[in-house]
């Protein structure tokens, strides 16, 4: 029979597994019994592992999402994917001090075969020549403190000035209304006070003041349109913005972070922790539905009705070539 360590290890590598085991069949796989892994599952709980009984002839049990992070299995492969993840995220300008801290944490406790196999990995980051940065400027906090000050619908105070460690640059009230990006940059739009209008403000180059100010009632955006403001404001001064034939609007079920760095003339603006609205152009409305459908996440299609029919067509291709190949590779 196993050590105690070393069967609570194994289960814990068949729960996460995304599966249901019956109690006989953990005790199988363990070489122990029906009791022993009830008890060894009160351990995983004790340790933060979220493990949920379910009924049936014999019982069960699976693995669910927690609301705290327990300490987690990898096998060698996942460790060595990981590995190499937070070093391409190291250079990101959004995540790559937690990931740096990430990337010394995981090392402290890998093996030295496998820090042996990364050390002859090492990965280096190139920004793309057409956006810069693959992720957008700003740092993590700053994006989350500019997030809560706008649904808090709460006045900003901050210093407007160049990027990196120059001159604080001039003192900006604003009313903050929107958080996207825009050719891999992030942006705060808000109403100034001062100046009595409408701006942009690049998140790299501002720095909040504290404490935040009083609460504000919002005013309507000119056109009730966050996509159409941000191209109106860069289409003088980038010639590049292109005037899609097709250009849609879709809430993804995704934080704004994990979309901004995959696209290059789409809008993002974030609605909340996990979920943000993208406006995106195609040439066809079948290319931007295909387009919308590579993110691995819930799709809701705000408009026109022509993107909402575009999915439908597709679906009706994609489920038409999934029989095809059914049918060419029968016996």
């Amino acid at each position: 029979m196993q050590k105690t360590s070393s069967r609570l290890l194994t289960l814990l590598s068949l729960l996460q597994t995304h599966r249901d085991w019956s109690g006989g069949q953990l005790a199988e796989r363990l070489g122990t019994t029906p009791r022993t892994v009830r008890r060894d599952i009160d351990r995983l709980r004790e340790l933060g592992y979220p493990i949920r009984a379910f009924k049936g002839p014999a019982g069960g049990y699976r693995l669910d999402a927690g609301a705290q992070l327990p300490p987690l299995l990898f096998d060698d492969g996942q460790a060595v994917a990981l590995a190499l993840a937070l070093q391409s995220a190291v250079t990101s300008g959004t995540i790559g001090e937690d990931a740096a801290r990430a990337l010394s944490t995981l090392g402290q406790v890998m093996p030295p075969r496998l820090r042996r196999r990364i050390d002859l990995l090492q990965v280096t980051a190139v920004p793309s020549p057409d956006t810069g940065d693959a992720s957008p400027a700003g740092t993590q906090q700053l994006l989350l403190e500019l997030s809560r000050v706008i649904h808090a619908r709460e006045e900003l105070r901050f210093d407007y000035g160049p990027v990196g460690d120059g001159p604080a640059g001039r003192s900006r009230r604003t009313q903050p209304h929107h958080l996207v990006t825009w050719r891999g940059h992030w942006y705060l739009i808000a109403w100034d006070l001062d100046r009595d209008d409408w701006r942009t403000f690049r998140v790299d180059r501002l720095r909040p003041r504290v404490p935040t100010g009083p609460r504000f009632t919002p005013r309507e955006l000119p056109g009730d349109d966050v996509a159409a403001f941000v191209i109106g404001r860069f289409r003088g001064t980038d010639g590049s913005v292109t005037d899609w034939p097709c250009r849609g609007e879709v809430v993804l079920d995704l934080p704004a972070q994990e979309v901004a760095p995959y696209l290059r003339d789409g809008i993002v603006e974030e609605l909340g922790p996990d979920r943000c609205r993208l406006t995106l152009g195609s040439w066809s409305w079948t290319g931007l539905a295909s387009a919308l459908g590579r993110f691995d996440a819930g799709i809701h299609v705000i408009g026109p009705p022509q993107l909402a029919r575009a999915f439908g067509e597709l679906a009706a291709r994609c489920a038409e070539a999934a029989g095809a190949t059914r049918t060419a590779s029968a016996p």
